[in-house]
């Protein structure tokens, strides 16, 4: 590949890339619904309203009912950090319709990116199977959920996977990941991500960030800096006894399961700790094979599993691993990666949140196939986990087992080598 390709795919879209023209047809819709003055959106307009709410002085972990469009965000409350609120500040000199509209558009190329490096790898050239990537995604339910709420959780994600596959050993390594965890204290569990994967400078750098932009935030708002921790940071609701079905974590399935027994959150931290702990097993092993985006993937998967509320669009790390899946359908004519893409898009469109009764405390009644289908991203979570620990952790397991993840970074430091790869191993498709 010569170096303006490489170039180009680093650091510029082509003017015909189709995330241009997907974002063309989110702007379009943005503009026709604020001409028409429909509501669109729902998450973007509590950002906009917390965002407002610290502009004019007014208290920004109570109801936002009181402030303009209130309608739209139906009292939901603001559950980011104080300083999240000031980054959503240019939201709020947009109507709603072309806020949503302005996100809709972000979240498109931060797709495209998170489609490409799966696809082909984060420094790879566009190909027609990152276009089927990119247009299949919105068949996944945590995609076209996010686009429709107008959520940031793409953007996050594209932070994370920039961070984790293009900034290794570099100044900048781990400000993505800090600046990430600022807007939404998930993305921390990737700074255990950097220390086990031996990046302990970025790390520091991504706790310096995160603690850097949280102090901004604490000298600029402080008595809402208070309210965050000691409330706001919960929501407003009980975050640890959530059971509504949307929430696809360790917790919410826990919650269902015993009818919000007192002691369920309690085992639910217990689970989610070993989730971690084997996630960070994972991580490491897969990051000595040279399998970066695999590790960042387990990463990503133990954190919407641990946290006590994960709702279902949360769970858009599964795009990158669809892409991959994609690009290996194309490249093979074997089974294996039909059957898995297949299954991927059964479990993750959503299909199965809609089957089951859910709200008004129905979900404590589920039967066992309801609980099943209800809760399919956690069961499917967890049995990749346990699958991945039974074939890598376990005494005389084979990594050679899991197929690599085409993701191109620099080799590691010979001292981060603990064992040689076998050839086999060493193989990219």
């Amino acid at each position: 590949m010569s170096q303006e390709s490489r170039g180009a795919g680093l650091v510029r879209l082509p003017v015909r890339h189709p995330a241009g023209g997907v974002a063309v047809v989110f702007g379009v819709v943005a503009v026709v619904g604020w001409a028409f003055g429909w509501p669109m959106g729902f998450d973007d307009a509590v950002y906009r309203a917390g965002a407002w709410a610290v502009l004019h002085g007014k208290p920004l972990y109570e109801p936002l009912s009181t402030l303009p469009d209130w309608s739209q965000v139906r009292q939901l409350p603001f559950t980011y950090p104080p300083v999240a609120a000031l980054l959503f500040t240019p939201l709020t000199l947009l109507p709603l319709q072309l806020a949503w509209g302005a996100m809709a558009v972000a979240s498109t190329f931060a797709l495209a990116f998170v489609v490409r490096t799966g696809a082909v790898g984060a420094r790879a050239a566009w190909t027609p199977a990152a276009t089927a990537a990119l247009l299949g995604a919105f068949v996944l339910e945590p995609v076209w959920r996010s686009f429709s709420l107008g959520q940031v959780n793409l953007l996050l994600l594209a932070l994370v996977l920039a961070d984790a596959l293009l900034l290794p050993r570099t100044r900048f390594g781990g400000t993505l990941i800090g600046l990430a965890a600022a807007v939404k204290l998930t993305p921390l569990i990737f700074v255990a991500y950097l220390l086990v994967t031996g990046r302990r400078a970025d790390a520091a750098r991504a706790l310096g960030t995160f603690f850097v932009l949280n102090l901004l935030g604490a000298l600029l708002l402080p008595t809402d800096t208070v309210d965050y921790l000691t409330g706001g940071m919960l929501g407003g609701d009980d975050a640890t006894g959530n059971a509504w079905g949307g929430n696809q974590s360790l917790n919410g399935v826990l919650q269902r399961l015993t009818g919000q027994a007192s002691w369920a959150f309690t085992l639910a931290a217990v689970g989610a700790a070993v989730c971690v702990v084997v996630a960070l097993l994972l991580a490491r092993r897969l990051h000595r094979r040279g399998q970066a985006l695999a590790a960042v993937l387990v990463t990503a998967c133990a954190g919407a599993l641990a946290s006590p509320i994960s709702w279902s669009h949360h769970w858009v790390f599964v795009v990158p691993l669809a892409a991959l899946l994609v690009g290996q359908v194309g490249r093979s004519s074997a089974r294996e990666p039909r059957l898995l893409l297949g299954a991927l898009v059964v479990v993750f469109s959503g299909w199965s949140l809609f089957v089951v009764p859910i709200g008004h405390g129905r979900e404590l009644h589920w039967n066992p196939l309801q609980t099943l289908l209800g809760d399919a991203y956690v069961v499917t979570g967890v049995g990749v986990l346990a699958l991945l620990a039974w074939r890598l952790l376990r005494p005389g397991g084979r990594v050679e087992s899991v197929p690599p993840v085409p993701v191109s970074l620099p080799g590691p430091r010979p001292s981060e080598i603990r064992q040689p790869a076998s050839r086999s191993a060493s193989r990219r498709p």
